[in-house]
């Protein structure tokens, strides 16, 4: 990703909390960049993948505090030239030199740049023509505990293509923290990219004198986790209120768009959720079910608030308009929103039969009615539903049987391509190559009981024996790895949503995270151990010497 502009400056925001300074480190590139040219006016050309991430830690105004007269959108990209590549930036230099216009050009790639951008600038043209540079931002605090480095187009470069260069970034990511915070206590990490993220990060660090190594360490342990290791948290229909809003409106950069269905207007608002949200604070983590009631007693209790003015005199009155009216105005208006986004969620929701689907993915994470969840699925293709769910539902089979029966795996993938169009054949291609839905292999090595009733009947009786024990499910990673961590929790009765006593509330008590469930284990001494070394077996190969593993 890259955008060209004649540098600008931001202003960091300010954070009552430790990742504040993450944000000024962020945004100390910024100034930086600046300081090195072209002072007086500039445009500014952005892609729309950054306007988030940049709006974080320099919004419009403080923009146009530093001369950025103008702001431009780069929505439409041309046809791929050579080797796929694109460059935007240099038909705008180019039509600059066809017009006889002088202007100074500069690029700041983000998070890094690479060797390919500046052969594409010389290709086209232009590459002395501009001067090129980079705005690591790494890390950007979303909320008081929350920070991201906002790199959505890293798993299908890691996962699919096999592009290894995000792997950098991860690691000086993990340096920044490492300088601010001070050094990790201890490192835990599964999979081959953990790992090289690992390694490169110890290797920087040994190159580097770290300002953070005579500090006292703020955080304790850290978790590297590749995603491919548990695929089923990602495949699951999330069901607290803050992810039903990004399955609904997507969460972007710690801010989500309201259109005029949830705002009651004709405008679209933008609205950043994190904790100076006091409504979104209080019902984020809430499962669905409980945030109705929620927002109803909120409502009342704004309505009692807003009635206290019945009774006051004049100086009571005073003091309320200039201490509480603005807040609770301010306050109205976020509970309105979110109980718009409430009934979208709902309209929506219900278009999709969501709760049965949501008992179709408990069926399928416990290992029941496979062949009723099935029906399910292609029903639900059928109906067109959504092409999105009917995939996710197919994966999330597809992983916890361990690959589709192949005579399965033919009819779903049919019935979706005639249901969607055959384009989507390079999605079953994909989803193949990252082992999200696989078909399972025949003509296995006949088990030991195979083998005793292949003896006592005829080769033709045989094959049909075999035939049937390639058709059932066979036991999965998933299954093995859930057994030996109890993802599937047991409880008697219902499930206390209200007063969830583990993680598993977060998937109505079906599912316990992979990931919460390590940290679970791990990080308590008493339990470093207990239950960890067999799980660790199922999952890709374990880190080098000096991981905690």
């Amino acid at each position: 990703m890259a955008f060209a502009y004649s540098p600008s400056r931001r202003r960091s925001p300010h954070y009552d909390h430790g990742f504040g300074c993450g944000a000024a480190a962020g945004g100390g590139g910024l100034r930086g960049l600046e300081t090195q040219g072209l002072p007086g006016r500039k445009d500014l050309f952005i892609e729309p993948d950054l306007m988030s991430p940049l709006d974080r830690i320099a919004n419009v105004s403080v923009l146009k505090q530093h001369e950025v007269d103008k702001l431009y959108r780069v929505e439409n990209r041309p046809a791929p030239i050579q080797g796929g590549k694109q460059c935007c930036f240099a038909d705008i230099v180019n039509a600059d030199k066809m017009s006889g216009r002088s202007r100074k050009y500069k690029i700041i790639f983000s998070p890094q740049k690479f060797y390919a951008c500046e052969m594409v600038l010389e290709e086209e043209g232009v590459f002395g023509d501009v001067t090129c540079d980079e705005w690591s931002f790494y890390l950007l605090p979303l909320d008081e505990d929350i920070i991201s480095m906002e790199l959505p187009e890293f798993f299908r470069d890691y996962f699919l293509e096999g592009d290894h260069r995000w792997i950098n970034s991860v690691a000086r990511a993990l340096q920044l923290l490492n300088s601010l915070y001070g050094p990790f206590s201890r490192a835990y990490g599964i999979g081959r990219c953990a790992k090289m993220s690992y390694e490169l990060w110890r290797d920087l660090e040994e190159e580097s004198e770290s300002d953070g190594q005579g500090r006292k360490p703020e955080i304790g342990n850290i978790f590297l986790m590749d995603r491919d290791t548990d695929y089923v948290t990602a495949l699951c229909s999330q069901v607290v209120y803050e992810g039903l809003v990004d399955d609904t409106f997507r969460i972007k950069c710690g801010s989500v768009d309201f259109g005029p269905e949830v705002t009651s207007s004709d405008k679209s608002i933008k609205v950043l959720l994190n904790a100076q949200d006091k409504i979104f604070s209080q019902i984020r983590n809430e499962h669905f079910s409980s945030v109705f009631g929620f927002l109803s007693q909120k409502s009342r209790n704004l309505q009692a608030q807003y009635d206290r003015r019945q009774g006051m005199d004049i100086k009571q009155m005073k003091n309320f308009v200039s201490q509480e009216l603005k807040g609770l105005k301010q306050e109205h208006r976020l509970l309105s929103l979110h109980i718009g986004a409430c009934e979208s969620i709902m309209k929506k929701k219900t278009k999709q039969d969501f709760q049965e689907m949501i008992k179709v993915e408990h069926a399928l994470l416990e290992g029941f009615d496979i062949r009723e969840s099935t029906s399910f699925i292609e029903e639900h293709i059928d109906r067109q539903v959504s092409p999105i769910e009917s995939l996710r539902l197919m994966c999330l089979l597809s992983i916890t049987e361990n690959g589709l029966i192949p005579k399965d795996y033919r009819s779903l993938k049919t019935q979706y391509l005639q249901s969607y169009g055959p384009e989507h054949l390079l999605t079953f291609h994909n989803l193949k190559h990252i082992g999200l839905l696989t078909e399972q292999t025949a003509g296995e090595t006949l088990t030991a009981m195979e083998s005793r009733v292949s003896k006592l009947v005829t080769d033709r009786a045989a094959g049909k024996i075999t035939d049937a024990f390639n058709s059932l499910a066979k036991k999965s990673n998933f299954r093995a790895i859930s057994k030996k961590l109890s993802l599937i929790p047991r409880v008697d009765g219902e499930y206390n949503l209200k007063m969830p006593r583990d993680m598993a509330y977060v998937f109505s008590g079906a599912y316990t995270p992979l990931s919460c469930k390590i940290i679970e284990q791990v990080s308590p001494p008493t339990l470093a151990r207990r239950s960890w070394a067999e799980p660790k077996a199922f999952c890709p190969p374990p880190p080098r010497r000096g991981w905690g593993l």
